[in-house]
Order: C-alpha cells, then structure tokens, then sequence
C-alpha cells in the first residue's frame, strides 16, 4: 500500500517539474518578442518625431511671414490714422483760434456798449432833473391858474371818478340782475311748481301734550289712587307728567318726549276702558302699549320707505324713521315733513336731469336725526349725519343731510335740492305755526336791521314779515345807490336772522315838489 503513494508522489513531482520548464521556455519566448516590438515602435516613434519636427520647421517659417506681414498692414494702418486725427487736430486748432478772435471781438463791442449806455444814463439823468423841474413849475403854474392844490386837485378827481364808478356799479348790477332773474325766475318757477303741484302730502298740527278722555269725574280718582300709587306708578313706567285739575272729563299727559307720550295715552286709554286701575294692571297695560307703539314705529317706517320708493334701508334707519311721526317741529309732522321733501326733491332731480334715487334717498333721511335729539346731545343735522354713517350711507346722502339748513357749503346737485326742497316744504302756507312772540321779535328786528342805515327814513315789515319795504330821504340816496342799499339790507338780513322761506326788500325814493298858488 505504501508503494502506490510514493508512485503518486513522483508522478506529481515529475509534473509540476516538467510545468516549471515549460513556463520558463514561454517566458523567454515572450521575452524576444517584446524585445522586437519594443525596437520596431521605437523606430517608429524616431519616424514620427522627425515628421514633426520638419513639419513644424515650416509652419514656424509660415507664421512668421504672416506675422510680419500682418505688422506692416497694421503700421499702415495706424500712420494713415494718426495722420487723419492730426489733420482733424489742426482744423480745431484753426476754429479755435477763430472763436477767440470772434471772443474779442464782441468783447470790444459789448465795452463800447457800455460805454455809449452809460453815457445815454448819464443823460437820462440830467433829462429826468429837467422833466422834474419842469413839472414842478407847471404845477404851481396850474396850482396858480385853478386855484386848487395837488391835493385838492386829487380830492376833486376821486370824487368824480368815484361818482361815476358809483352809476356804472348800479347800471351793472340791475343789467347782471335782471338778465339772471329773467333767465333763472322762470325756469326756478317751473320747477317749484311741478313738483309742488305733484306732490299731495297732508300736514298736521301737534302739540307737546295729549288729552286723555274720561266717561266721568270720578275716573280721576281711581287713576290717582290711594296715597297717589296708581298715578305715581304711571308715571314712573312712562316718564310723562300727567296732569289732572279741574277740566272736566279730562286728563292732560305732558311729556317732550313724543313716544313715551303717545305709550302714556294708550295705556291710559286701555286702563280707563277696562275699568281696573292697580299698579300691576297699570305694567302689563303699559308693556301692552309699549309694543303697539313699536309696531306702529316699524310700520310707519316701512309705509315712508314705500311710499317714496326708497330701498335698501337698514331696518334701524327704518325704525329711526317711523319714530318721526310722533315728532313734530312748529306744529308739523316731521315724519311726513320728511316725506314731502322726498317727493319734492325727486321730483326736482327729475326736471334737472339729477340722480333721483339719491335725491329722493336723502331728503327722506335729512332730518332723521330729530328721532335721536331728545336722547343725545348735539343738533338733529350732527346726530343725523352719525346715526346715518354708522349704517353705511353712502358719502353723498350725509352730505345732503349735514349741508340741508347750511351747516356746510352744498358741493352737489342733490344736496342743493334737499335744500331747495326742505325750505318749500317748511315755508309753504299751513305747514308750520310760529309761536306769536317769537313772530313778533322777528318783525321788530327786521324792522330795526333796515331801519338804522343812514339815509334811510322809515322801514315797514309787510306780509307777515315776508317783505320789508324801506323809505329812504331822496336829497341822501341816490336812484343808483338804491341797488347797493339793498343788496346791503338783503345780506344783513340772511346773516342776522333766522326766517321760513325768503324776505322781499322792497326799497322807495320818491320825491315831492309842494308850491302854493297865491
């Protein structure tokens, strides 16, 4: 068993032996034949090194001539134009040289200038003392010859010229005047009336205090109660005064406050039909009333809105303006007041070519603000303009409202018509009573505005204060002096009085000769 293996043993040595000389012999072989490729690429590259080295030889030699043919082009070039810029240098030298010798020139001639102005002032100086002393013998020569100083002289012509100037101004303003009143009187007139013709609004007139009526004497004490608890509790729960004295079936509810007037006379009215008086009858007849004077607010409000077709109010502007309608300003309903000036200015718009819509919008919301005035401080136009800003009315209907008695100047058409309209509404016949004094210290003030300018001999107010008609001494007032009289009394009177409509200013000169027969 041992011999089979050392076989096997020497076979595999004998093998890797016979592998070892083999790689050896194929390694030499390798060995030579790199050693001939190596010699040939070498030969090769020894070929190629010298093409390259000719071939670079002549495409130096090449450039070279190119080179230096491109510098003589360029040198040419070049000296072409440094002579073209020398050339262009010397003829601006030439100019140059021109404009300093024109320079001097006109130097010269500006001296000689001054000089020949100078001399000519010196003259004008010496000609001016002569004109003066001329003058000043002319004028004594002229003061001697008039017998007027220069002073007087200048008096004399001031106050012809100031005479003159006086008749012209009259003559004009009558021409101005009587062309625009021509032109204006009419068309004004056509409107107005339009719109009044078509507008039928109703007036009424209220007081401050409601009459309650009573079916006998002897409801007065079951109001009043015992200990005065009945009439104490009413008037705790409406804020109103009620007055009871001896007028017979009657008892007066007095409150400036309308609404809480008006709730005042309806509970009363329920109680007294429903014949038990007690303080807690007396809440729920209130709270009764209450509501059914809020329902009418609500719905007063809604008829003017409809009635005038104005939309898109907010519901408490709505509600704000049903409140007028138990608001009253000298006697006239202020909610149809409102009303009326809706119509009248829409109308108006309507003839004038204006935005009706707004025109109509704003005088129905001008004098919302009376709703609010019993509650807050400040005028109605104020408290209107807040109250309609605060629910987004545009711009141009607060303006109509703050502008519509004047408070600011009107800047548009609809806010001059809410004007227009306000003022017819309120000046037309039975819309409003005055109270009798106030009426009469109107007329005594008109009478002494007119009445204390100088010149003028008597005033008289006329036509319930809607014309004032002035005498005035002829030998004082001139015909042409009349005009400016009363433009002057017409503007006094607009800034000094307060007034319903418009005042006439009637002005008189007349002159009476007297002689006697004998």
């Amino acid at each position: 068993m041992d011999l089979p293996i050392v076989y096997i043993i020497a076979t595999i040595v004998a093998v890797v032996v016979v592998g070892v000389i083999c790689f050896l012999l194929g390694i030499r072989y390798r060995k030579k034949v790199s050693e001939k490729e190596i010699s040939s690429a070498e030969e090769e590259a020894r070929r190629i090194i010298n093409e390259a080295i000719k071939s670079s030889e002549s495409k130096k030699r090449e450039a070279l001539v190119e080179a230096k043919e491109e510098i003589l082009r360029n040198r040419s070039e070049y000296e072409k134009e440094v002579k073209a810029q020398k050339a262009d240098l010397q003829k601006q030298e030439r100019r140059l040289q021109q404009k300093e010798e024109n320079i001097d020139r006109k130097t010269e001639n500006i001296e000689k200038k001054e000089e020949a102005l100078a001399q000519k002032h010196a003259d004008l100086e010496r000609e001016e003392e002569e004109i003066k002393v001329i003058k000043r013998s002319q004028t004594e020569m002229l003061e001697r010859i008039s017998g007027f100083t220069a002073e007087e002289a200048k008096n004399y012509l001031i106050a012809q010229v100031e005479t003159e100037v006086t008749h012209e101004t009259a003559m004009k303003i009558k021409e101005i005047e009587a062309r625009a009143k021509e032109e204006a009187d009419q068309r004004a007139k056509e409107i107005v009336a339009t719109a009044i013709q078509r507008c039928a609004a109703d007036h009424v007139a209220e007081i401050t205090v409601s009459v309650v009526p009573l079916p006998n004497d002897e409801m007065k004490g079951r109001i009043i109660g015992r200990e005065g608890r009945n009439i104490r509790t009413i008037e705790m729960l409406t804020g109103v005064d009620l007055i009871i004295d001896d007028t017979p079936e009657a008892i007066t509810v007095s409150c400036f406050e309308p609404v809480r007037r008006e709730v005042a006379r309806l509970a009363l009215e329920k109680l007294i039909a429903d014949g038990r008086i007690h303080p807690t009858h007396i809440e729920e007849m209130v709270e009764k009333a209450r509501r059914e004077v809020d329902a009418i607010i609500k719905s007063e409000g809604e008829r003017a809105a409809f009635e005038t077709g104005v939309r898109g109010l907010h519901p408490e502007v709505q509600k704000m303006l049903g409140r007028l309608h138990y608001r009253t300003s000298y006697g006239q309903n202020v909610l149809q007041h409102s009303i009326e000036v809706s119509h009248i200015a829409g109308m108006m718009a309507a003839e004038l070519g204006a935005d009706v819509n707004a025109a109509k919008r704003a005088g129905l919301l001008h004098d919302i603000g009376k709703a609010l005035d019993h509650e807050f401080e400040g005028t109605h136009v104020n408290l209107g303009v807040e109250f309609c800003r605060k629910y987004k009315e545009k711009e141009d209907i607060i303006h109509a409202i703050q502008a519509h008695h004047g408070d600011v100047e009107c800047k548009t058409l609809v806010a001059c018509l809410v004007q227009a309209a306000d003022a017819i509404s309120a000046a037309r016949p039975g819309a409003r009573r005055e109270n009798l004094e106030n009426y009469i210290k109107r007329l005594e003030k008109l009478e002494e505005i007119t009445g204390t300018y100088p010149g003028v001999e008597k005033s008289y107010a006329i036509q319930a204060g809607r014309e004032v008609r002035v005498m005035v001494k002829p030998e004082q007032v001139s015909e042409d002096q009349m005009v400016i009289l009363a433009r002057e009394l017409a503007k006094r009177i607009e800034n000094e009085l307060e007034y319903p409509g418009q005042i006439k200013v009637h002005v008189l000169r007349e002159t009476k000769v007297v002689e006697y027969a004998k």
